[in-house]
């Protein structure tokens, strides 16, 4: 990660075992980046993670109600964030 880039985003290939985040972006482009949205990898989708295989790859995650396994480097194109995302209207009462 560059300096630009907040401290609480990371791949989530670097997530430990157990760890609840939430998608903020899908890095790369081309049919790679399409397949992991067709998914449900989409930006704002909590993620947990629940194992990594013994020399850590692939790594099985929860997505939306299903497991789904991924290889480290389709992983690590997974920009997360510990923090759930904002809703714009939040905080907002209603009338």
């Amino acid at each position: 990660m560059n300096s630009n880039e907040r401290n609480d985003l990371m791949g989530l290939a670097e997530v430990p075992v157990g760890g609840r985040v939430y998608v903020t972006s899908i890095r790369g482009s081309g049919s790679v980046r399409g397949r992991i949205m067709a998914m449900g990898l989409v930006p704002g989708t909590a993620v947990e993670v629940l194992r990594r295989a013994p020399m850590g790859d692939p790594l099985e995650i929860s997505v939306k109600g299903y497991n789904l396994s991924l290889r480290a480097v389709e992983a690590s194109m997974v920009i997360v964030s510990l923090d759930p995302p904002r809703r714009p209207d939040a905080g907002k009462s209603g009338e």
